[in-house]
């Protein structure tokens, strides 16, 4: 599943099915330079600038990233060893609902994101059926 370079709800990375970066969305905050210890929290200038560019980022885009977010989300609870199938499950399920609730409003990203939801639904049904005791069938034997 694509993800698109930086911008307002996301960043730049890929989802861990390896899609190809497609671009697109605001450019990313200024950085402040390294090294001023103790000064974790943004500037209110930085703040103003981040609103700026959300406030300029198509909906469609920003929600498509929060979805690549929790696609992201699911599949780390998945690799972990063992797998955090409740963590998953919430993750799958959120973005079930923004994916499947707002559907062709999410514009040209909704075959992806179809996609990614699919994948992420396949690979929770075969960890967790590889994970499940095996007693032999519902007749227990």
């Amino acid at each position: 599943m694509p993800r698109p370079g930086p911008g307002p709800g996301g960043g730049a990375g890929q989802p861990p099915s390896g899609g190809a970066s497609t671009g697109g969305g605001a450019s990313a905050p200024p950085s402040r330079p390294p090294g001023r210890p103790g000064d974790d929290e943004p500037t209110d200038e930085e703040l103003r600038e981040v609103a700026r560019q959300l406030a300029a980022a198509p909906p469609e885009d920003v929600i498509a990233n929060h979805c690549y977010g929790l696609f992201e989300l699911a599949a780390l609870h998945l690799s972990q060893q063992p797998p955090q199938l409740p963590q998953a499950s919430m993750a799958i399920d959120a973005m079930a609902l923004l994916v499947d609730g707002l559907g062709e409003r999410l514009g040209p990203r909704l075959p992806d994101l179809v996609e990614g939801l699919a994948q992420l639904r396949l690979a929770f049904v075969r960890i967790s059926d590889s994970i499940a005791p095996r007693d032999g069938g519902p007749d227990g034997g």
